[in-house]
């Protein structure tokens, strides 16, 4: 069989044949695809060639009805043309951040600094949670801004310019950052309520201050533990006190009498 030019042949583990096709530029070797014919990994190649050799054709160019290139290598192929930087993920480096697409309709974007952190993991989409695969694990990528798990939009944090697909750091603002702390609006100024989910939520107090809330939870965790609680309660670990001012707060901070109180059903 005389192979087309970029074309390779190839067997899957059943003996049945398939065709790759690849491409070298810039001394870049890069795979583009495998395909069931010699001509249509033949016609990948050309579309592949005609990206990287013309600047005229952009990533909104990409037609979804005739799919020989996925988007996702057409952003590559386009990145790597206009900026000299090959990525095996969907990237496309702007001046001063960079895009990654999720989709052809979900385009997220992230700070520079973060170019080498997405440019080796995936990132994947799963109810409404985005998160890549490290160590095995699946890991949000609202971590990487001290976001917990369990966090909620616009209760624990929120986008400053109202776009929830901008991840660049100056625009992710975390609200609430311990457990069981929530901020709220009262009177004109923002105070901070902690709770505790025992059989129900139970309020532990309400604080000026997001640190004083976080300790009082912490204490009212002890509380509950002392008196026999054995739930397994996740605590406040507060980096902006040292272990006096922490120890200062847990002594005189207030818990509510409905907690000092409590008794746990055996």
């Amino acid at each position: 069989m005389n192979l087309l030019p970029g074309v390779f042949v190839a067997k899957k583990k059943d003996g049945s044949t398939y065709y790759r096709s690849s491409i070298t530029f810039r001394n870049k070797h890069i795979s583009i695809g495998s395909y069931s014919t010699n001509e249509q990994a033949h016609q990948a190649y050309i579309e592949a060639n005609t990206i990287l050799t013309d600047s005229s054709i952009y990533i909104e160019d990409y037609d979804t009805s005739t799919p020989l290139l996925t988007l996702s290598k057409w952003i590559v192929l386009v990145n790597f043309r206009d900026n000299n930087i090959y990525f095996k993920n969907p990237i496309y480096i702007k001046e001063k951040y960079f895009l990654y697409y999720l989709d052809g309709k979900t385009i997220l974007k992230f700070d520079v600094d973060d170019l080498f952190y997405y440019s080796n993991h995936k990132i994947q989409k799963r109810g409404g949670h985005l998160f890549v695969s490290d160590y095995g694990m699946q890991v949000s990528i609202l971590s990487r801004y001290g976001i917990k798990n369990y966090a909620v939009l616009e209760r624990d944090y929120q986008f400053a310019n109202g776009d929830p697909t901008d991840f660049r750091y100056g625009n992710v603002q975390i609200i609430n950052r311990y457990h069981g702390v929530n901020r709220i609006q009262h009177k004109g100024t923002f105070i901070y309520v902690a709770k505790i989910h025992l059989n129900g939520d139970y309020i532990i107090g309400k604080y000026k201050k997001e640190e004083e809330a976080a300790v009082a939870y912490n204490k009212a965790v002890h509380i509950l533990q002392s008196k026999g609680f054995d739930k397994n309660f996740p605590t406040n670990y507060i980096t902006e006190i040292d272990e006096i001012e922490y120890a200062k707060i847990y002594n005189m901070v207030k818990i509510s009498k409905k907690i000092r109180e409590y008794l746990p059903i055996f």
